[in-house]
């Protein structure tokens, strides 16, 4: 039996490897394994929101996704009798390093990932699947089987399931996944398609339901999802029946040809009742599964990584206590229970047979659409809630604004906007980050010069008005915010949150 290690990861998907390259970044010992013997070829999740960039940028990957990706694509909206150019990110991202929405197939983003890794002398365990996970004496026995049939025992403080919808970490903690499946089956497919107009993202509205035509690139021009016709038999999927498809619901003449792979899916929308029991916590598809409207999962998922990562590592080295590892379910369900509302209410509008939503999406669509574009303010909230720019953390147990708010700027729990330009660069790095702002004379000396917390002098180019200062978690949230001079609560929550600093 091998010595103790702080965490195992469970999944080598995005989420996992996310979840590793940052325990990396913070020298905490891990071990990432996955029952797969490679990654994942195809294409799946194609889409990598802003609010991820963001956060994936300490890492150093940031760069890497943006030049191997697609950040100028379009999105044409097909109604019935009319074609619709909708603006993507062109308001509500201001405050972003990255205002577009990156397409890159999800192959590329875990090849990435798992570049960063190995250049820090990390690699994931391939052919390493589960078997059982047994809390004893303040550790977890868990039980791999390798490629070669061999097993191993090892002990983990902290096991993490990334292990999807299936988890056997879910399984063997005993939590709970509650929902419902959707009725309809879906087909989706990675292939070429000659009628669509290149660099550009097709929806096409009907009666039905909806069509999609995302530009890949690889390992095929173009990624299909449509939903197989109601009340029709079930059939294999075939490159005839998707054309068939792509005939009755386009008024385009599409030929569709050399398919990569095709398949057919069914849709849940479940949760996880617990994000964390005991040593063991769950995040991405383990913890929550939901339509793929808007592009939310692997986003969610790579930051309910981002949230866990850093907490776990401040706990592993004795910087933080235990109860720091609770704030992880108190401020990712509430964001994982939003996103499956928001894309069931997506989906059912997109492709409920209802006679009411039919009429909605043949006739009020082409009539209202353009009214909604001309919306900005309406607009903005909306890129706002799907970018995850939004995402806060205001309730959140560790976030604090102390005895004097300032009168306007970012609030304890929000993200911390890129104003001015670079802010978010040079907070980027593991650790929290002090942020001082006001006339430099204010501040006769750095209150801190060492540990887990630097110290950033701002002046009076910064988020907040007038002299104040902030402490910025790893993660890039604001953890904590006071107008003047006064560092006296900031101590205090120092005390509480980081006393190992």
């Amino acid at each position: 039996m091998t010595a103790p290690l702080d965490v195992l990861i469970v999944g080598a998907g995005p989420t996992g490897l996310a979840l590793a390259t940052q325990l990396r970044a913070y020298d905490t010992p891990f071990r990432i394994v996955d029952r797969s013997l490679d990654r994942a070829r195809e294409s799946r999740a194609p889409a990598i929101q802003p609010r991820t960039l963001e956060m994936l940028a300490g890492s150093g990957v940031t760069d890497d996704l943006v030049d191997r990706g697609s950040t100028t694509v379009r999105l044409q909206l097909h109604l019935p009798g009319r074609l619709l150019h909708v603006p993507v990110f062109d308001v509500g991202c201001d405050d972003s390093p990255y205002p577009f929405l990156l397409f890159l197939p999800q192959s590329q983003t875990e090849a990435v990932l798992a570049e960063r890794l190995a250049e820090r002398a990390a690699t994931v365990e391939r052919g390493a699947e589960l078997l059982s996970a047994e809390p004893r004496d303040g550790l977890v026995t868990c039980r791999l089987r390798h490629r070669d049939g061999g097993e191993e025992i090892l002990r983990a403080r902290y096991v993490v399931g990334c292990d999807g919808a299936h988890s056997t970490v879910r399984a063997q903690a005993g939590i709970g996944f509650r929902g419902h499946s959707y009725p309809q089956t879906f087909l989706l497919a990675d292939l070429e398609a000659d009628g669509l107009e290149p660099g550009a993202a097709h929806t096409f509205m009907t009666a039905a339901g909806l069509l999609f035509f995302f530009p890949l690139g690889t390992p095929a021009t173009w990624r299909m999802i449509a939903m197989h016709p109601p009340g029709a038999p079930a059939e294999k999927v075939t490159l005839e029946l998707l054309q068939r498809l792509a005939d009755d619901w386009t008024t385009d003449r599409l030929t569709l040809r050399d398919p990569v792979w095709m398949t057919s899916f069914r849709l849940h929308n479940r949760g996880a009742t617990h994000y964390r029991k005991g040593p063991f916590f769950l995040a991405g598809d383990a913890a929550h599964i939901h339509s793929p409207a808007g592009g939310q999962g692997m986003n969610t998922g790579i930051q309910d990584a981002l949230n866990l990562g850093w907490k776990l590592a401040h706990v592993c080295r004795g910087a933080a206590p235990e109860e720091l590892l609770e704030t992880y379910e108190a401020e990712r369900a509430p964001v994982g229970d939003g996103v499956r509302r928001l894309t069931d209410r997506a989906f059912t509008v997109g492709t409920n047979s209802h006679p009411a939503l039919r009429l909605a999406r043949t006739h009020l669509a082409p009539r209202f659409a353009p009214l909604f574009l001309r919306a900005t303010g309406l607009r903005t909230r909306l890129f706002r809630t799907v970018s995850e720019l939004g995402v806060n953390y205001r309730r959140g147990p560790v976030s604090r604004t102390g005895p004097r708010r300032p009168a306007a700027g970012p609030r304890a729990g929000d993200r911390l906007p890129d104003l001015p330009a670079g802010l978010q660069r040079r907070t980027s790095g593991p650790g929290y980050h002090l942020l001082l702002t006001g006339p430099l004379h204010h501040w006769a000396r750095d209150p801190l010069t060492q540990g887990l917390v630097s110290v950033h002098h701002l002046g009076t180019d910064s988020p907040w008005p007038g002299t104040a200062h902030a402490l910025v978690r790893p993660d890039g949230y604001v953890a904590y915010v006071a107008r003047g001079t006064d560092l006296t609560d900031l101590w205090a929550y120092l005390d509480r949150w980081l006393p190992g600093r």
